[in-house]
């Protein structure tokens, strides 16, 4: 798949040109639905599809306080995009100098460097420009005078009801994985990089790998039986825990963590990517009156998780 990092890199390309705009977090059944209509009309015309995104969510520049937590980090993102055989990806930087554009200079751009720029595919929610300001209405009036066409995908519904980004992260947030995973397509994984800790899990018999997954959407806080991917390879049963460690971090403003040990596997982690499937809640976190007591109730948690998943995998 071909990066391309601004506008007028579109020149490089042969027209007509078809884009499918969107955030594309999570790369959903609605967003795959969005990409392959656009496909479908760039072959059709022996054109070629670009998919518009950001290396960021908007929301996180112009009201960071209030952005969402993500669903696919940015590398995430582009592996999946490359699998649904997207041919190229504008991936813009999303700054403040991006977000001040006027929604008109910035369609304006596209529609300039494009040679031509045939049609523009998206979501009827989608905005863009200064103040978010442009919307289908605007689009389709710019189109009428620059000369492309707008079209507006109709949602796509799961359980009777439009999936969205949005629904996703309320359905991983309570614990329903299984509607995440309806709406997504495929399982619902939490994605990190592994980073050293503390090593008190060595110290007890249960080394833990901790996930690197701030500004992630995660599950509520527990214990969890998983099953685990290694840099995309192979799969490894264990048990996850979500939480703030109550029993060892005594310090005033506890932060969220995601600790996972493995069944049967000594390697050394930390560097490495770990993809975490949730397969089942077993406990919520607890705080126990000292070390040992966690040490058996750990031990409990691998004995259920073990079996558990013998059972199913």
């Amino acid at each position: 798949m071909q990066i391309l990092r601004s506008i007028a890199d579109l020149a490089q390309l042969s027209g007509p040109v078809v884009l499918a705009a969107g955030t594309f977090d999570g790369l959903h059944l609605g967003h795959q639905a969005l990409i392959r209509r656009a496909q479908e009309e760039a072959f059709r015309l022996g054109g070629t599809v670009v998919i518009l995104s950001f290396d960021r969510h908007p929301a996180s520049v112009t009201r960071p306080d209030k952005a969402p937590k993500l669903l696919t980090s940015k590398q995430k993102k582009i592996a999946l995009l490359e699998r649904l055989g997207v041919p190229v990806l504008l991936l813009l930087e999303f700054n403040e100098a991006l977000a001040a554009i006027p929604a008109e200079e910035f369609i304006a751009s596209i529609a300039a460097a494009a040679k031509p720029l045939h049609k523009i595919c998206l979501g009827s929610q989608w905005s863009f420009g200064r103040g978010g300001a442009g919307d289908i209405f605007l689009l389709e009036k710019l189109g009428g005078e620059l000369g492309f066409s707008v079209e507006s995908i109709t949602a796509v519904e799961v359980g009777g009801k439009p999936i969205s980004s949005t629904r996703i992260r309320k359905a991983i947030a309570t614990g329903n994985f299984h509607e995440a995973t309806a709406c997504l397509g495929r399982s619902f994984l939490l994605i990190g990089s592994v980073v050293p800790g503390a090593g008190l899990g060595m110290t007890i018999g249960f080394p833990t790998a901790n996930l690197a997954v701030e500004g992630m959407q995660l599950p509520p806080d527990g214990v969890y039986a998983v099953r685990v991917q290694i840099n995309g390879e192979g799969s490894w049963s264990g048990v996850a825990n979500i939480g703030v460690r109550p029993t060892v971090d005594h310090s005033m403003a506890p932060k969220r963590s995601v600790e996972i040990h493995l069944f049967d596997q000594d390697d050394n982690l930390v560097g490495k990517e770990l993809a975490t499937e949730f397969v089942e809640f077993l406990r919520g976190e607890h705080k126990f009156p000292d070390l040992a007591a966690l040490t058996a109730q750990i031990s409990n948690d691998c004995k259920q998780a073990r079996h558990l998943l013998s059972e199913r995998f």
